[in-house]
């Protein structure tokens, strides 16, 4: 029961998704008959048509304002903000949409302010209600996440009882590293409920394993570089949520996103730069460029699935799962290039004069046209135009254990191209000392990461990144 909410967590937020429609539909057509509608009860034909082109990009646009991201622990009023500016960007569009066909008739600029109104005032109520519930689920320990805090000096033991204090927020700290802290008494800590002691750094990843954590607080001081240091390593390749409480005097020289968690300035240390509205600006561009690019090459995509299907036998696409953003798992698609074939167990890499690749995949594979399935992944939502490339399940599995951070990479949405790519590290990575190459380049990008590097990437992949001596 303690989880039951968090195993059902998409079909949650797709009922919460399709109630905020729903909500914003019912609210247009109330703004309507108050005031414009006859006494039919039928909408005008600008009206009607404004009303669902609003409903059909509000399934957009909602979610670029993380009105389904976990709110917990931080401040409904800014919950608020973003759903008043979504609100204001759908209607925005919807009033353009309607001036784009005012032949139709008269648009009226009181409906739409009437029905912004009554929306925002739908959306604050129910959003309020909804996490009123969830927080007393909460309160009674459903839906929690499990917490292990790094560091227990009075930043830690503060935020502690803050959480213990604020049980409607749903964080139950299991254990904490405290070093020699007088705090411990027979292997825990001296409160009222059981928190485990860890003695050493190094007992942190096998605690995240044990405990089954969901997040880690680090409120070790700034002073403390050696534990800091040490601490990034053990972590790299734990996929939890970070969080960095730091000393607030120290605030204002980091570069990391600070935000207000349990009314303390927090420092999140691995969210990606392609956050928040750069991010929105980046999956807005993607969804649209992949559209064009699916729409405008069709004709290459049949013809190059003829000539697979005459060229050997066997399905046309080929699917593999791969891990995409956080480590959630997809089948990223491809153009078959190889001959049907069984593996025990592993993925063997494609290499020089391969025998098992066909003819035509040849070619796909040299021009890489056998990736241009992956567009329709970017319009699914598991991939980006630009990211680092998703490797197969048998190799994170492998370098994850021998390369530093190499499972940041699943940070951000994999990519179709990429930095590491067009800086020539794209192909077979046969030798550890490649693998690194490019999953430097890959936390590179995700760590200096812009709209205009994009760009970038995607003229140079146009321009010269389809052929490489490195692809085969």
């Amino acid at each position: 029961m303690v989880d039951l909410i968090a195993r059902n967590a998409t079909r949650l937020e797709s009922v919460v998704r399709f109630t905020d429609v729903l909500l914003l539909y019912v609210m247009g057509v109330i703004a309507d008959a108050l005031f414009f509608s006859s006494g039919s009860g039928v909408m005008s034909a600008t009206h009607t048509a404004v009303l669902y082109f609003c409903c059909t990009l509000a399934v957009v646009v909602f979610p670029q304002f993380a009105l389904y991201s976990s709110w917990r622990g931080r401040s409904l009023i800014l919950m608020a903000g973003n759903a008043l500016l979504a609100i204001m960007v759908v209607l925005i569009a919807g009033a353009v949409f309607g001036f784009m066909i005012r032949q139709l008739g008269e648009l009226s600029v009181t409906w739409l302010l009437t029905w912004f109104a009554l929306a925002l005032c739908g959306f604050l109520v129910y959003r309020w209600a909804l996490y009123g519930v969830l927080s007393g689920l909460r309160q009674r320990g459903i839906n929690s996440k499990r917490v292990i805090i790094v560091g227990y000096g009075s930043t830690g033991r503060e935020l502690h009882q803050r959480a213990r204090a604020q049980r409607w927020t749903g964080y139950d700290v299991v254990a904490a590293y405290v070093g020699d802290s007088s705090v411990v008494s027979d292997g825990s800590i001296a409160l009222d409920a059981p928190v485990e002691a860890l003695p050493a750094l190094d007992d942190i990843p096998a605690a995240v394993e044990r405990h089954q954590a969901h997040e880690v607080w680090i409120t070790l001081p700034l002073a403390e570089t050696l534990q800091l240091r040490r601490l990034q390593a053990l972590l790299g390749n734990t996929l939890v949520d970070i969080r960095w409480v730091p000393d607030v005097t120290a605030v204002s020289i980091l570069t990391h996103r600070t935000v207000e968690f349990l009314g303390m300035p927090v420092v999140e240390l691995n969210y990606p730069a392609s956050t928040g509205t750069p991010g929105i600006l980046k999956d807005i561009f993607d969804r649209v460029f992949a559209a064009m690019v699916v729409i405008m090459l069709s004709p290459l995509f049949i013809a190059i699935a003829l000539a697979i299907r005459i060229d050997s036998p066997g399905p046309i696409l080929f699917r593999q799962p791969r891990l995409g953003l956080n480590g959630q798992r997809f089948k990223v698609l491809k153009f078959r290039s190889m001959r049907i074939h069984q593996e025990a167990g592993q993925v063997t890499q494609a290499t020089r004069d391969d025998p098992r690749i066909t003819t035509i995949g040849r070619f796909l594979r040299r021009t890489s046209l056998d990736e241009l399935p992956q567009f329709i992944n970017v319009l699914m939502g598991d991939m980006s135009v630009v990211g680092p490339r998703p490797h197969a399940l048998p190799h994170n599995d492998l370098y994850k254990n021998k390369l530093a951070m190499y499972m940041q990479r699943h940070r951000v949405k994999p990519g179709i191209t990429g930095w590491a790519q067009i800086n020539g590290h794209r192909g077979e990575t046969d030798t550890d000392e490649k693998m690194a190459h490019r999953v430097q380049f890959d936390l590179y990008y995700i760590q200096h990461w812009s709209f205009w590097m994009d760009l970038k990437i995607i003229v140079w992949t146009a321009v010269k990144g389809w052929t490489s001596h490195n692809a085969y």
